[in-house]
C-alpha cells in the first residue's frame, strides 16, 4: 500500500514544501499535508496517515522553531510551559487517536474556527503589538491550560493546531502575531515529537512517506520561518485569517457531507 510511484511522492514532497511554508507562518499546514497523504494512499489506516503527518510535521516544526527562535527570542517563562504542557496533552491524545472517531470532533473545530476567523477579522488591531493580559502565575496558568488542551486536539486529529496556538496567544494572552508564531511553532514541535513518542512503537509510521515529505517540509518551514519574521506582524494576520478561511471551507464542507 505504502510503494508509490516516483510521481505521487513528487506531489506528496510538493505538498509537503507547501504544508511547512504555511506552518511555519501561521500552522494550518495539515490543511495541506494531510488530504495528500489521504488521497495518494487511499484505504490506509487513519491512524498510519496521522503518524507519517507528525514524522514530516516534525522536520518542519524543528527547522522553523530554530530560525524564530533566533531571530525574534521569545520569552521561555511562556514558551516552556506552554511546550511541557502541551507534550503531555498530545501523547494523550495520541493515545486517545484510534478512540476518537474525526467526525465527532470535526462539528465542534468548525464552530471554533468560524468564532475565531470572525473575531480576528473584525477586530483588525488585535496582534499588531504584544499587550499582555495576565501577569505571573496567571499568565504561566493559562500558557499551561492552552497547551494541554490544544496538545490533545493534536495528537488526536491535528489540523489547525500551529493556528489554535496563535490565535491563543494572540487573543487570550496578548502577544504580537509574531511573537505568537514563534511560541507556536515552539508549542507545535512538542506536540509532534509527543505524538511520535506514542505512534513509533505501535509501528504507525510510513517511513519512506515520511522522510520524503519531511525534507520537503523542513524547506517549507525554513522559508516560511524567515518570511515571517521579515514581514512582521502584519503579513501573519493577513495570512491567519486566508488559512483559517480555508480550514471553515474544507472543514465545512467534510462536515455539511458535500
Amino acid at each position: 500500500m505504502t510503494d508509490l510511484s516516483l510521481e505521487l511522492l513528487a506531489l506528496l514532497a510538493l505538498a509537503g514544501l507547501a504544508a511547512g511554508f504555511v506552518d511555519a507562518v501561521v500552522g494550518g499546514g495539515g490543511l495541506v499535508q494531510l488530504p495528500a497523504l489521504v488521497l495518494a494512499m487511499p484505504g490506509v489506516a487513519p491512524v498510519h496517515v496521522l503518524a507519517t503527518n507528525k514524522l514530516a510535521s516534525l522536520c518542519g516544526t524543528t527547522v522553523s522553531s530554530v530560525t524564530y527562535y533566533r531571530r525574534v527570542r521569545p520569552d521561555p517563562r511562556t514558551f516552556v510551559p506552554l511546550m511541557v504542557f502541551a507534550f503531555l496533552g498530545s501523547m494523550a491524545g495520541a493515545l486517545a487517536a484510534s478512540h476518537i472517531p474525526a467526525d465527532a470532533l470535526e462539528p465542534i473545530v468548525l464552530v471554533v474556527l468560524v468564532v475565531v476567523g470572525a473575531y480576528v477579522l473584525f477586530k483588525p488591531d488585535l496582534g499588531e503589538l504584544t499587550e499582555l493580559r495576565f501577569a505571573g502565575h496567571h499568565h504561566t496558568l493559562a500558557a499551561v491550560t492552552a497547551g494541554a488542551v490544544i496538545g490533545f486536539y493534536d495528537g488526536a486529529l491535528g489540523p489547525g493546531t500551529g493556528s489554535f496556538f496563535v490565535f491563543t496567544l494572540v487573543g487570550l494572552l496578548g502577544y504580537s502575531f509574531l511573537e505568537a508564531s514563534a511560541k507556536a511553532r515552539l508549542a507545535n514541535w512538542a506536540t509532534n515529537l509527543a505524538a511520535l513518542v506514542i505512534f513509533v512503537p505501535q509501528g504507525a509510521v510510513l517511513w519512506k512517506v515520511g522522510i520524503v515529505m519531511g525534507v520537503a517540509n523542513l524547506c517549507g518551514g525554513y522559508v516560511g520561518a524567515r518570511t515571517a519574521v521579515r514581514r512582521g506582524s502584519r503579513f501573519v494576520r493577513v495570512f491567519f485569517v486566508l488559512v483559517v478561511g480555508a480550514f471553515i471551507v474544507t472543514l465545512g464542507w467534510r462536515v455539511l457531507g458535500g
